[in-house]
């Protein structure tokens, strides 16, 4: 099973427009928003993903009961974190800030996102991973995640 990764859109919808594309075209079977969507037209913009999306809230997700009405509306599950996935026979834990990691062993894939940078780091057991910036206004250096829960590999889509 291949999922999308993406974290810290924070409302920038052009990019947002650019994540659809790519992770529809990377036909991931589903996403996972690590946090900091921002505004609900962020999750109405995520509705054109071909497969199904799940997250929690990060920090700046401030709008929480526009958010929480958008993503009901959408059909789309987010919550407070911790999120935690069984896909694939993984054990998943979904974060925003990742110190909030030390907390959640026994699984096999963290994923989390708040500090805009990539991590791709094997710990005891566990894939930490974070694709990183997926919000800047440079082209080329925005990126968002894709990853095999079978086999742990992870790629970057870089727009």
């Amino acid at each position: 099973m291949r999922i999308g990764v993406v974290s810290d859109t924070h409302n920038h919808l052009v990019n947002v427009a650019r994540i659809v594309e790519l992770l529809n075209a990377a036909r991931v079977e589903r996403v996972v928003h690590t946090g900091d969507i921002t505004q609900a037209k962020t999750l109405h913009a995520l509705a054109r993903l071909e497969a199904p999306l799940v997250g929690v809230y990060g920090n700046n997700d401030v709008e929480r009961e526009a958010l929480a009405r958008a993503a009901a509306e959408l059909g789309f599950e987010f919550v407070d974190p911790p999120m935690r996935l069984t896909w694939a026979g993984r054990r998943i834990v979904v974060v925003h800030d990742p110190l909030d990691l030390a907390h959640h062993g026994g699984v096999e894939v963290a994923l989390h996102g708040h500090n805009h940078m990539s991590v791709r780091e094997q710990r005891d057991g566990t894939l930490f991973f974070n694709p990183g910036e997926c919000a800047g206004h440079l082209p080329g250096h925005n990126r968002v995640g894709v990853l095999d829960l079978v086999s742990l590999e992870t790629e970057l889509l870089y727009f």
